[in-house]
């Protein structure tokens, strides 16, 4: 889509399921399985739904996905299916990996920064975007780096420590800047770092909310995942941040939602509802 004088790119680096329960934490089953039906495993099923920028000086590409450095158990744990890679898709748009100048990871957790990293020919893993700096939060860097018990598991170093080794590492703090009307916004509560990048151009504004909204289904505020390291956090800063998407107009980029990529919304009885679908 055309955002002002930039271009907006869903690029999908496939499909994976998570377990239902853990994607809607307290919220019971009966409110979210017929909206998202679960496999015989109680898994969803999931896109890896990443955004390609072209700012006419910059091309921003917004996480990775999962990328494809997974063992046969992780991806038949994960149901990885890679019926589409995101250097596919964008090779399918006219772009290659050594294009993109800047990557800006929401944070560090497998399926979304996976794809920072790829095997080479001889089984060494490297930047996947070689003439990109990364843009990460500083709170996530080291919380990624040195992980609590609970988190562990959904951090995997092989997906950024080789980009501190090739110096394509640029931490920030909080809300900061990366190019001319692309900005990030610090939101934490899913992990201790988390972000949501925010876009805009000639009175257009397009959100990427990452893991603040995975999907279209978690508009209402009390749907917060179990993954949530501080879910009062995520329900604040959805509140604040979905009020502001409203009112404005904004756009908002959906990154694990299996039917809806883009959408506008807005607010109907109280109820955060889909206004346009946006193709």
């Amino acid at each position: 889509m055309k955002l002002g004088k930039f271009e907006i790119y869903p690029v999908l680096d496939g499909l994976f399921r998570l377990d239902g329960g853990a994607m809607f934490g307290v919220v019971p089953k009966v409110m979210w399985d017929k909206t998202n039906p679960p496999d015989k495993n109680n898994r969803i099923l999931l896109a890896l739904r990443c955004c390609l920028v072209n700012t006419g000086k910059e091309l921003i590409l917004i996480d990775t996905g999962i990328g494809d450095k997974g063992q046969d158990k992780f991806n038949d744990i994960y149901q990885v299916n890679h019926h589409m890679t995101l250097e596919a898709c964008l090779q399918q748009i006219g772009f290659n990996a050594s294009d993109i100048n800047i990557v800006i990871n929401t944070h560090l957790h497998f399926d979304h920064c996976g794809g920072n990293t790829k095997l080479d020919a001889d089984g060494k893993v490297i930047p996947t975007f070689p003439n990109a700096q990364y843009y990460i939060q500083k709170i996530e860097w080291e919380a990624a780096n040195n992980p609590d018990r609970r988190s562990k598991a959904s951090y995997l170093t092989e997906d950024f420590v080789p980009l501190q080794e090739n110096n394509q590492v640029q931490l920030v703090d909080e809300k900061a800047t990366i190019a001319d009307g692309v900005e990030v916004i610090m939101t934490a509560g899913h992990t201790y770092g988390h972000q949501v990048v925010k876009v805009s151009s000639e009175n257009q504004t397009l959100i990427y909310w990452g893991d603040l909204i995975p999907t279209a289904s978690h508009l209402s505020l009390p749907f917060l995942m179990a993954y949530d390291l501080f879910p009062l956090q995520t329900m604040e800063h959805k509140k604040i941040l979905l009020s502001q998407a409203i009112k404005e107009n904004w756009v908002s980029f959906f990154e694990h939602d299996p039917k809806i990529a883009m959408a506008y919304l807005i607010s109907e009885n109280r109820r955060i509802k889909i206004k346009t679908v946006i193709e």
